[in-house]
């Protein structure tokens, strides 16, 4: 009988340490999130492109959407803030969908984006969801309200949204089956899902709440006018971009997002700019969608400049498959209303800041 070897021990003793820090870097990763956000943007799209009918991939993208809630969650709670959220992109594909078919002019279309603001803000903070924002409502709807719509179209473009949103809702919930279905020694592979979203009814009544909705509604209005004014071709980026960079309810109040913006929107035109340029075959552009998809889940919670070099991609390719237009043309309006919405933004966090320092500085003097 050999006596133990010292450094095999060693090494013995280390692959376990080893094996929880490789687990707990890959939970780290979010790649459950970004599987299930890809698999739910992408496997539509593959189904339009064989049934012929990619000019329908903005409505299940925007179904698709549905997948990007309910992160980290227990299953029980996700299942309702997945409920909720898919309730929330459809509402806006056929909110979208109805203002188009009846060519609505611009002050209708600025109505609408007003009740999509005001509702999505509610909607998001009375059930809790994240991520916290409006956004994917005010994008659903503003491109969906853009694209040519004739009336006998409407309900096969509504069903091809709720049929995304319901495969999203699917797909976010499969984890369930997997984590039941898993051996108990690959648990620690999985992520853990702490998240306890809370259900707000007060939430009408909550004073910050109004005031992101006030600065959203305003800083959309002013940039999508200026966007409009100079004659830039797709104002609701303008909108969008104001949209993304205002912080949730009683979050601080900085200006790095907007920056962070502008400069990841720039440098992912460029990357978008080498894909579409040498006019690609759809699958390529699916591919592209793909690796933009699982790439933004990964890297949004970590660094939202880094995330943008796929978000960009991922949304100018998506717009492109729905509307095509002159790439150029895409590109610059882009570039140039992210810029315009991200300085507004800038203005309106600034004075709000300023505003909140001031309000606080009266009330401490105030005997």
């Amino acid at each position: 009988m050999t006596a133990p070897n010292h450094d095999d021990s060693a090494d013995a003793r280390s692959r376990p340490e080893s094996l929880r820090q490789w687990s707990r870097s890959l939970r780290a990763l979010d790649l459950e999130v970004a599987t299930r956000a890809t698999l739910a943007m992408v496997i539509p799209l593959i189904v339009l492109v064989l049934v012929g009918r990619i000019d329908w991939a903005v409505y299940a993208s925007f179904g698709g959407m549905t997948a990007l809630f309910g992160r980290s969650e227990p299953y029980r709670l996700r299942a309702r803030s997945v409920s909720v959220a898919a309730v929330g992109m459809v509402g806006s594909i056929g909110f979208g969908l109805i203002l188009a078919v009846f060519g609505a002019p611009l002050g209708l279309l600025t109505a609408g984006l007003i009740v999509v603001l005001v509702l999505g803000v509610l909607l998001v903070n009375t059930m809790g969801l994240f991520p916290s924002t409006a956004l994917f409502f005010v994008f659903a709807y503003t491109v969906c309200a853009q694209v040519p719509t004739e009336p006998d179209q409407v309900l096969s473009r509504l069903l091809v949204g709720l049929v995304g949103a319901a495969f999203a809702w699917m797909v976010t919930m499969s984890g369930w089956l997997l984590r039941r279905a898993a051996p108990e020694r690959s648990a620690p592979l999985f992520k853990r899902l702490p998240r306890q979203p809370r259900v707000n009814p007060a939430a009408y009544r909550d004073g910050r709440v109004w005031l992101s909705i006030g600065q959203m509604v305003v800083g959309s209005l002013v940039a999508g006018g200026l966007a409009i004014l100079v004659g830039i071709g797709h104002p609701y980026w303008a909108v969008v971009s104001v949209v993304a960079v205002m912080p949730p309810p009683g979050a601080r109040h900085s200006t790095s997002r907007a920056f962070h913006r502008i400069f990841g929107t720039a440098l992912g035109v460029l990357v978008t700019a080498l894909v579409l340029v040498p006019g690609p075959p759809v699958w390529v552009l699916i591919l592209v969608i793909a690796i933009g998809q699982f790439g933004a889940e990964i890297l949004i919670g970590k660094h939202y400049g880094a995330a943008l070099l796929f978000i960009t991609p991922l949304a100018l390719t998506v717009s492109h498959l729905g509307s095509p237009v002159p790439v150029s043309e895409l590109l610059v309006d882009r570039v140039v209303e992210t810029a315009l919405g991200g300085a507004v933004a800038v203005i309106l966090v600034v004075a709000t800041r300023a505003g909140l320092a001031r309000a606080t500085r009266r009330s401490a003097v105030t005997p």
